[in-house]
């Protein structure tokens, strides 16, 4: 593969290319241009204008969630307190429902603490891969799991290399470029009550002894998935802090101006046309009953509700826009009932036109 195709090519998170391009990644914003220049704009150059626009709302902006706040701060403090530990190092466990950010904030925790590594790496340093980030696959076994480490790392395997000698050569990799983080997704995978997932898991903490790094887990709800079962989840829960990830509440007036806080630090990244300003906090009751609070439902919902305004010429979020973008399941079926039946009306609407 060539230099520019490589360039090209889009790799996913969980191979150092990946990686790499997700931490160097920085959204360049768009702003919005007012009427006159707009009519000034050619057709290819107002063609390129809107490509941009829509380009800017798939990608909005990473919402700084209480969630991430606290997966940051507590990864960076466990990566600071392990620096010096020769073993038993302390690890960090993200567990929560899904749609709460639980891979946003290990993925943000993983971008930040590179960045902050390589600001401080001097000239001719050599190669450096501060940051791991592997998922565990379904029904894995030890040996698919250092596969998939192997993989991140651009390892090649010959078929007839064994469990051992591809963990080996993981770990000797690790340990040259000095892996200070080791992200582990999809946790949830991994059964305690089956003797694969217990090997898994004796794999998982072999590892960590021999990469001396801060390993970080994140899965759906652990707790109740039994990775504290046993002699083997006594040793996890000992050894590993636990952030549960939930989703927004406005029970109180405090967590009613973070909801708010939130829907303004979304508006403010529109890039519409025509969009009225304070129209997401004026609808926020309606936005927490139709998202339940989940983040990833609500930036769904924003980001496709963005596109639709442009794709239409509406330029404009309204309230019957946000009720027609369809959401994901949970979020459907959490809605209350004369939302979902507005929207199934809408659609019946649209199929008879």
């Amino acid at each position: 593969m060539t230099a520019t195709e490589t360039a090209d090519r889009e790799f996913p998170l969980t191979t150092k290319e990946g990686w790499s391009r997700f931490v160097q990644y920085a959204p360049v914003s768009t702003p919005p241009l007012d009427r006159s220049a707009l009519l000034a704009l050619s057709d290819i150059e107002r063609e390129l204008y809107d490509e941009a626009r829509a380009e800017h709302h798939t990608q909005l902006f990473v919402a700084k969630t209480p969630t991430m706040m606290e997966v940051i701060r507590t990864g960076r403090e466990l990566t600071l307190l392990n620096r010096r530990q020769v073993s038993a190092r302390r690890g960090l466990i993200v567990s929560g429902e899904p749609g709460t950010g639980k891979t946003t904030a290990i993925t943000q925790l993983g971008k930040a603490h590179e960045q902050h590594v390589r600001r401080r790496l001097p000239a001719g340093c050599g190669p450096r891969l501060p940051v791991a980030y592997v998922t565990v696959p379904p029904a894995a076994t030890p040996k698919m799991l250092a596969v998939e480490f192997a993989r991140f790392l651009g390892i090649p395997l010959l078929q007839r290399m064994n469990q051992t000698e591809i963990t080996n050569a993981v770990c000797e990799v690790l340990a040259e470029l000095r892996c200070e983080l080791v992200l582990v997704d999809e946790i949830h995978n991994i059964s305690l009550t089956t003797r694969s997932g217990a090997e898994v898991s004796d794999q998982l903490k072999y590892l960590s002894e021999r990469i001396a790094a801060t390993f970080v887990y994140r899965g759906i709800d652990v707790e109740s998935a039994g990775l504290f079962a046993g002699t083997r989840g006594k040793q996890i829960a000992g050894r590993f802090v636990s952030i549960h990830a939930e989703a927004f509440t406005i029970a109180t007036a405090a967590q009613r101006q973070e909801w708010l806080a939130l829907l303004a630090t979304m508006e403010q990244s529109l890039r519409l046309h025509r969009h009225t300003p304070g129209l997401l906090a004026a609808h926020a009751d309606f936005l927490y009953q139709r998202t339940s609070g989940m983040i990833g439902s609500l930036a769904h919902l924003i980001r496709a509700a963005s596109l639709r305004a442009m794709t239409s010429g509406t330029e404009k979020i309204t309230k019957q826009l946000l009720a027609e973008i369809p959401l994901d399941t949970a979020a459907e079926t959490s809605a209350p009932l004369s939302a979902r039946s507005s929207r199934a009306r809408t659609a019946q609407r649209r199929a008879a036109g």
